[in-house]
């Protein structure tokens, strides 16, 4: 099953530490040798669209399609202290379309001039890709098309084609996070479905089977990698204002207390916080055997 990687802060974070035990499981740890690639959102003195030089991002993007452990991409990334209010990063285990560079996640789109980054876990079925070839045929998907062929680019161009014919101007944040929410859940419906999803001032995060998240605020403490013989005190490196959160496929860390997002939750992220959360009537966590065997039965994994 591939696997996600997230961060979202209230102030510019290197992810390095996660990165470093993150990155391990694209061929060392466990089997998603496929590819990877990572998005940093980093605050920008350019301003557009009448945002303040605080809510300003640009995006720097890495792609490699060889295994995250062996990548000199990667090795760059745990070198280069890049520090990021929003992070996407995505190990590829290829069940639909072959291992290249169009092919990799984290995928980037033009939404209302944000630049909008989206990774998928998961497989969606073969009557929904039925339905966005359709679309695309029909001349119905005009905002946004895959380029590669994978089912998780088709995902999330159907989601932005789903918003720009909904929407012909932004609404508000309310009225946006309720709509992505609905479509997310109609995702899930139709295969299966986690992603992250910013804009580089938010964080969407969606579970239609495993997630987890972790908050890390003051005071703070030690962190043990699960993938790596490497420890940090964060108490070292950080100030007592910062508020760092990690979101993740499986926890990267063994001594710390991750979240769990429920079957089909949503949440929205920004500065650390959950600003925005749409739970199910009934809450349901799977194990992450449970979590594993379902990508298993749908061919997300073998």
């Amino acid at each position: 099953m591939c696997q996600l990687l997230g961060m979202n802060c209230n102030t510019p974070t290197d992810i390095g530490f996660s990165f470093a035990g993150f990155r391990r499981r694209g061929g060392m740890t466990d089997s998603h040798e496929d590819g990877f690639g990572i998005a940093f959102f980093e605050r920008s003195d350019c301003t557009s669209n009448g945002e303040t030089a605080n809510d300003s991002t640009g995006l720097r993007l890495f792609h490699d399609n060889r295994p995250s452990h062996l990548s000199p991409v990667a090795d760059l990334v745990n070198n280069y202290p890049i520090k990021a209010m929003n992070v996407i990063a995505h190990i590829r285990k290829a069940t639909q379309g072959q291992n290249c560079l169009a092919n990799t996640h984290p995928f980037v789109r033009e939404v209302w001039g944000e630049q909008w980054v989206f990774a998928h876990n998961g497989q969606m079925n073969s009557e929904f890709i039925k339905r966005c070839q359709r679309l695309q045929d029909n001349g119905n998907a005009s905002h946004c098309q895959p380029v590669g062929s994978t089912d998780s680019e088709m995902a999330f161009c159907y989601l932005v084609n789903r918003l720009k014919s909904t929407f012909k101007t932004r609404p508000d944040d309310q009225t946006l996070f309720n709509f992505l929410t609905t479509q997310c859940r109609y995702l899930s419906a139709n295969g299966l479905f986690n992603c992250l999803i910013s804009n580089g001032r938010w964080q969407l995060a969606y579970a239609g089977s495993l997630l987890f998240y972790l908050t890390r605020q003051a005071p703070f403490g030690e962190a043990k990698l699960a993938d790596d013989d490497l420890a940090i005190n964060f108490g070292d490196v950080t100030t007592d204002t910062d508020k760092v959160t990690i979101l993740v496929t499986v926890p990267l860390t063994e001594n710390e207390k991750w979240q769990q997002i429920a079957v089909n939750e949503c949440l929205i992220f920004q500065d650390g916080d959950v600003i925005y959360k749409d739970s199910p009537s009934q809450r349901k966590f799977l194990t992450i055997e449970e979590g594993i065997a379902i990508a298993r039965s749908v061919g997300a994994s073998v």
